[in-house]
């Protein structure tokens, strides 16, 4: 199978523990000056990772290094008791990093003063190749052949001490990374991919930190059951309320309050705190000590003037409508979306990798929202690089995309875009009447004609918001966008799949950084498969954006929730 290694009968070799033992944690300054001139010393890339506390603390710090480099071993760094690595910074010079979904980790290593010139991002080169798991352990199980320990990826490291057990997981995490990384290249090498993937690695060096979401308390789980503008601002109020008070302790604001209470509170609108502490979850003796914080934010979104509250929906992050607003919005557009969906499936399909890492899906959408004029290749080429595609990803776009941007005519009965269907895969039944059935663009799942005089034929087409806007040309209506969140984006006739979650990355072992990528060979055969978690954008959930989805490097503060505590 292409861009997998096959081990045939033979089990993975268990890896349990690094080969010359657990180093210690380095801890002082005087240990880390030793560390920093072994690592000097050492030859060839240099792999880094780095352990965080999603899920307990507020901030994205990282509180524990590894580093591993041929020649200097592996090495454990405490950045809590150490602060500054600049140290370390200088002794790798301008050698070249490697790290598995590298848009996670750059930015809490960034805050150490750690910053790479050249980089290897081997869960990005798992995608590029087609490789439908890009988890580090699944990816060293199918490269080379060894199980890595599996465990603690979730673990609360801002515990001390760390505990041995965590200590050898950590170690595990660099102890083949390069030897992956080596693998990686050939193959890259030998499937004439290996500049696309510089391109993409020096893209995610040299982005920038990632912009806060303008509204995100927007994100908070339920929001969908607060049906008027006021029990929206009390949703913002009551998420604020939670985000001030978990960043002053440090604490994962849904380990605070989480959003399954304040949606109850918002719904229930307790008029005290008796009644408030009677909800679930502010029953609890942690909870009911803070009652009034939350009661004052919910009576503050109460007075607010109307004029002051929120609209019924965001501000979208381009600037576009939704998608499955298209078709009521502009019903040109949403039939020139899905075409450009349709195109670019097929190119990721022929090229063996996720639709996402081909081409941003925002970057798409607002191509197909507005396309450049004149409608030429010079003008699609810029219209991609002024958006942030890369060289590789014009030169395997830019034909699909000058197809697909090509406005077919109106419909003149209904005024819609229309065009001339063969036999849909949604269709049932024996093909009778005379050809000629059009799918309109704005009829979600249907499509009429052909099949007989005053006949109309039902078809269900797609299954996501966007169906309106996809039944025009028969993709799945999720489309790439929707891989964000479920694991697979699907676009192409018949809803073919080219998998991968862009989102954040889990950190879970056999699928850590895992979003795993939906091969896209398979994907064109009409499979797709979810792995774990993000990204720029999504560590390179387009690019540098879906290396490792979502993105700025791990969970946004305020929108994790785990439950009390």
């Amino acid at each position: 199978m292409e861009g997998e290694f096959s081990t045939g009968a033979r089990e993975p070799i268990p890896l349990l523990a690094p080969v010359d033992g657990v180093p210690p944690v380095i801890v002082d300054t005087s240990e880390l000056a030793a560390a920093a001139e072994r690592l000097a010393a050492g030859t060839g890339p240099v792999a880094f990772d780095a352990e965080r506390a999603s899920g307990y603390r507020y901030s994205q710090r990282a509180y524990l290094v590894q580093i591993r480099r041929r020649g200097s071993g592996s090495l454990l760094l405490d950045p809590v008791a150490l602060g500054d690595l600049a140290v370390v910074q200088e002794a790798v010079g301008d050698a070249e990093w490697v790290l598995h979904a590298a848009s996670q980790d750059l930015p809490c290593l960034s805050e150490l003063g750690l910053r790479p010139g050249l980089l290897f991002d081997t869960e990005l080169a798992g995608r590029l190749l087609g490789y439908e798991r890009v988890g580090l352990g699944m990816m060293v199980e199918r490269v080379l052949g060894y199980g890595l320990e599996k465990g603690h990826s979730a673990a609360d490291w801002s515990t001390r001490p760390l505990p041995e057990p965590w200590l050898r997981y950590a170690a595990l995490d660099v102890e083949l990374l390069v030897e992956l990384r080596d693998a990686l290249e050939a193959e890259l090498i030998e499937q004439d991919k290996i500049e696309f993937a510089r391109q993409e690695f020096a893209a995610i060096a040299a982005a920038p930190p990632r912009e806060p979401r303008a509204e995100p308390w927007r994100r908070t789980s339920g929001i969908h059951r607060a049906r008027t503008r006021r029990q929206l601002a009390a949703v913002r109020a009551m998420w604020t309320a939670r985000d001030r008070l978990a960043q002053a302790r440090d604490i994962a604001p849904g380990r605070v309050l989480p959003d399954s209470a304040i949606m109850d509170a918002v719904l229930n609108a307790p008029a005290d705190a008796a009644a408030l502490t009677r909800l679930p979850v502010f029953s609890g003796p942690r909870i009911r000590r803070t009652a009034n914080t939350w009661l004052d934010a919910l009576r503050a979104a109460a007075a607010l003037p109307d004029d002051k509250l929120p609209a019924p929906a965001g501000p979208s992050g381009d600037g576009l409508p939704p998608p499955n607003r298209w078709a009521e919005r502009d019903p040109v557009a949403a039939a020139r979306l899905a075409r450009v969906r349709a195109g670019l499936a097929a190119v990721a399909g022929t090229h063996t990798m996720p639709v996402e890492n081909l081409l941003e899906p925002a970057l798409s959408r607002r191509i197909a929202w507005s396309p450049p004029t004149p409608l030429t290749d010079q003008a699609v080429r810029d219209a991609l690089a002024a958006g942030g595609a890369r060289p590789w990803q014009q030169d395997l776009c830019t034909s699909a995309l000058l197809t697909a941007l090509v406005d077919l005519p109106p419909d003149p009965a209904g005024d819609r875009p229309t065009r001339p269907v063969g036999r849909s895969p949604h269709r049932t039944g024996p093909r009778r009447g005379t050809p000629g059935g059009v799918v309109t663009a704005g009829t979600p799942g249907a499509v009429t004609g052909g099949a007989g005089a005053g006949s109309t034929a039902r078809v269900t087409g797609g299954s996501g918001p966007d169906d309106a806007a996809t039944a025009e040309a028969g993709t799945d209506a999720g489309g790439p966008e929707a891989a964000t969140s479920r694991g697979a984006s699907a676009a192409g006739s018949g809803g073919n799949a080219v998998g991968s979650n862009v989102g954040e990355r889990t950190r879970t072992r056999g699928g850590r950084g895992g979003r795993g990528a939906g091969r896209s060979g398979r994907a064109a055969a009409g499979s797709g498969e979810r792995g774990a978690a993000a990204g720029p954008a999504a560590s390179s959930a387009a690019g540098p954006a879906a290396s490792s989805a979502g993105g700025s490097g791990g969970p946004e503060p305020g929108t994790r929730e785990t439950g009390t505590a």
